[in-house]
């Protein structure tokens, strides 16, 4: 796979973007994603959904792929319905189990995706590792496995530094990070 040279980063090997809110994370794997598109056809590319879509502020947070690129037919779209724990929910009971519902819908997507992709591109990757029950290490050898893999991931203390579900996210974070070729950190001025 030729490199793509409106991108920071190659397309081969694990890549990992993170960043607060609203700093392009979504849109560089987009551009990603439409750069392998444009390189090579959606047999075996596996694109996985997991950002919420909420609106704080007037401001949309997360959202999804599809908003920047189109998605094939041919790709295999695993979309979560995913709730934004810490946003949404009243306490954080109400958030652990926001999160605990988002690792098992989760687990039912990386189920059904494909075995032996050539790419994967995740969006929002440590949604569905919020909670305990959730393995960001199943996540990390999917990836592992295909030629090039980009995957996006909420990183800054904006939602709550001291909340269970950013414990988890972290934790979450750290080992998708752990495992990644390259990382690329996105920042406010992005």
């Amino acid at each position: 796979m030729p490199d793509a040279p409106d991108l920071p980063f190659p397309l081969r090997g694990t890549t990992l973007i993170t960043g607060p809110s609203n700093t392009g994370k979504t849109r560089l794997t987009a551009s990603a994603l439409d750069a392998w598109l444009a390189d090579r056809d959606a047999d075996g590319v596996v694109v996985l959904e997991f950002a919420p879509e909420i609106e704080r502020d007037g401001v949309l947070l997360g959202g999804r792929l599809d908003r920047f690129v189109e998605i094939p037919d041919a790709a295999f779209h695993g979309v979560l319905d995913a709730h934004a724990p810490r946003a949404a929910a009243d306490d954080e009971g109400e958030a652990y189990e926001f999160a605990a519902d988002n690792a098992e819908r989760a687990r039912s997507i990386l189920r059904a995706a494909p075995d032996a992709p050539e790419a994967v591109f995740v969006n929002d990757a440590t949604i569905p590792f919020q909670h305990a029950t959730g393995d960001p290490d199943r996540l990390s050898s999917y990836c592992e496995d295909a030629d090039a893999a980009v995957l996006n991931a909420f990183e800054s203390d904006e939602l709550g530094a001291d909340h269970p579900v950013t414990r988890r996210e972290r934790d979450a974070l750290d080992r998708l990070a752990a495992g990644v070729n390259r990382r690329i950190e996105l920042g406010d001025g992005s």
